[in-house]
């Protein structure tokens, strides 16, 4: 993360991070537009599975740490109605929105490095109640699978006649 030495002086510094926050978040966006025109070409893969990605969650990370430091200044904030279209209000929109993206898309690497992120994820998985799926979480093989929905059928339609079959595919 940044730094703040004296949050009430502007320095050239300050105003440098203003101008890197705009080039940076165009850059993103051109980034993004030739990315999406690689990956049709590419096949029409999902923007996630170009092979470069992590590096686009780079930029974002920088925009989002730049971003921050920006709205953690105040004294910049005169400096940011006039170089931001929208001054503070769309900076903070704007952060909000990529800080979300960056959240979503972020790969189990960047969460590690989170110790609060990643206790929250097994909070989350940890809550998930088993006994009422057992599916739930962790899959199931396919015998298993088709065992449960067999039972499921039975239990809803207890006078339908069903057949099993053995590996060999004999009926039994």
């Amino acid at each position: 993360m940044i730094e703040d030495k004296n949050p009430d002086i502007v320095t050239k510094e300050d105003l440098w991070y203003i101008d890197n926050y705009i080039v940076l978040r165009d850059y993103y966006d051109m980034t993004i537009s030739r990315i999406a025109a690689r990956c049709v070409r590419m096949g029409n893969i999902a923007l996630e599975e170009y092979p470069f990605y992590p590096y686009i969650l780079d930029v974002l990370e920088e925009i989002c740490e730049t971003g921050e430091y920006i709205l953690s200044k105040k004294p910049l904030y005169p400096y940011i109605e006039k170089k931001i279209a929208g001054g503070v209000a769309a900076l903070k929109e704007n952060l909000s929105l990529y800080k979300q993206e960056l959240d979503n898309n972020s790969s189990p690497d960047m969460l590690k490095q989170d110790p609060q992120e990643l206790s929250k994820v097994k909070e989350i998985m940890g809550s998930i109640d088993k006994s009422i799926d057992p599916t739930i979480g962790a899959g199931m093989n396919i015998d298993d699978l088709m065992t449960k929905l067999l039972e499921e059928n039975k239990k809803e339609n207890p006078d339908a006649t069903y057949a099993t079959f053995d590996e060999t595919g004999d009926k039994k």
